[in-house]
């Protein structure tokens, strides 16, 4: 019989596991691109908005300023959602896991006490009854006289 070992990954079959798993290079194109295009945009803007008159420029820093304080608030709304969130864990941890893992060490405690329990009232006794019987096994096959 010959040894065959199976490998532990398999190969894809087609081309369309293959696209699955990986990220296609034309995807990453289509990102630098647009992430190119917004900051080309942007650039334009900064440019005409330098070269436009007092009245707009002021419109749209107000707009601009507007636009901050709302990315603020959305900001300081995610940040107590996420405080929240890790009170929540704290809670878990605190209620749940730290009582399990109490029980658990209490478990293991006393486990490990049957086990010197065990180790010391029955092993022991017996591997020195073995020990013994071997020695008077050896000693009864020295006396022993072999018939020729």
């Amino acid at each position: 019989m010959e040894n065959e070992s199976t490998p532990l990954l398999e190969a894809p079959q087609d081309a369309a596991e293959v696209e699955t798993t990986a990220p296609s290079s034309s995807k990453v194109w289509i990102v630098i691109l647009v992430a190119a295009v917004i900051i080309g945009l942007i650039v334009t803007a900064i440019f005409f908005l330098s070269k436009a008159d007092l009245a707009t420029t002021s419109r749209i820093r107000d707009i601009f300023i507007i636009f901050m304080a709302f990315e603020s608030i959305v900001i300081g709304v995610a940040l107590v959602v996420l405080v929240v969130q890790v009170a929540t864990l704290i809670n878990l941890l605190q209620n749940e896991v730290k009582p399990i893992l109490k029980s658990t060490k209490e478990t293991v405690d006393t486990l490990k006490g049957t086990t010197e329990f065990l180790s010391s009232n029955l092993v022991e006794p017996v591997i020195k009854l073995n020990g013994y019987l071997a020695g008077m096994k050896q000693l009864f096959d020295l006396f022993k006289f072999k018939r020729k």
